[in-house]
């Protein structure tokens, strides 16, 4: 089991299921050669698959092709079914920078055989999150959200460009099942996704409250 902690809290999180969503910013959508969805497109990582800032990525022997992924993550502070705009809301304990590794080369084979392309995303350090901090100590909506390897910026946006927002993402999960205390949603990723290699560094960050730091082994 898992733990996490919201900065400069005591309160401890036992992290349940990795929600994410896919395709949620326009460009990012189009730069894969992707419809930009109509509604939130939902997969699944297992809690296997998290690490913190800090940690290492080992690159999966089995792949040519790991790509960086940032996204804002959601920490789900209580159990929710069927939310409403005010229960979505007040659902969200806390906020982090997190990174979605994908196994593009992986991905785009099963895909192209219309099969599930689970494996591209499950593999053991491909979620890796900063600290948490209280929803209370930040609006996000409006932040800047970036991405460096090696120094030299590969991701760059802003939060509200995001096709599906915060509230959204989480009612249209709650409908489909329901959300528990530790739920973690990483809400998608903008435009500049690519490939990194072992000895890449790799820091993101969101605002000037959210930083996180890892390289691929």
């Amino acid at each position: 089991m898992k733990k996490l902690k919201i900065r400069d809290t005591e309160e401890e999180f036992n992290v349940g299921k990795i929600v994410c969503v896919g395709r949620n910013y326009v460009k990012h959508a189009e730069e894969l050669g992707n419809e930009v969805p109509k509604f939130p497109i939902i997969f699944l990582k297992p809690v296997s698959s998290l690490i913190q800032s800090g940690e290492k990525i080992e690159h999966p022997d089995y792949s040519e092709e790991m790509h960086h992924e940032v996204e804002l993550v959601l920490l789900i502070g209580k159990d929710i079914k069927n939310a409403n705009d005010n229960e979505a809301e007040e659902a969200i304990a806390g906020y982090a920078v997190g990174l979605d590794m994908t196994l593009r080369d992986l991905q785009n084979q099963f895909k192209s055989k219309g099969q599930p392309w689970t494996l591209a995303k499950v593999f053991d350090a491909s979620a890796v999150v900063s600290d948490f901090i209280s929803k209370d100590e930040v609006d996000v909506t409006k932040e800047k959200i970036y991405l460096k390897v090696n120094e030299e910026l590969k991701q760059d946006s802003t939060l509200d460009k995001m096709i599906f927002n915060n509230i959204e993402i989480i009612k249209f999960i709650s409908s489909k099942m329901t959300l528990e205390k530790g739920d973690l949603i990483f809400t998608g990723t903008p435009e500049g996704v690519g490939k990194v290699v072992k000895g890449d560094k790799i820091s993101a960050g969101i605002g000037d409250n959210l930083r996180l730091e890892t390289e691929i082994t």
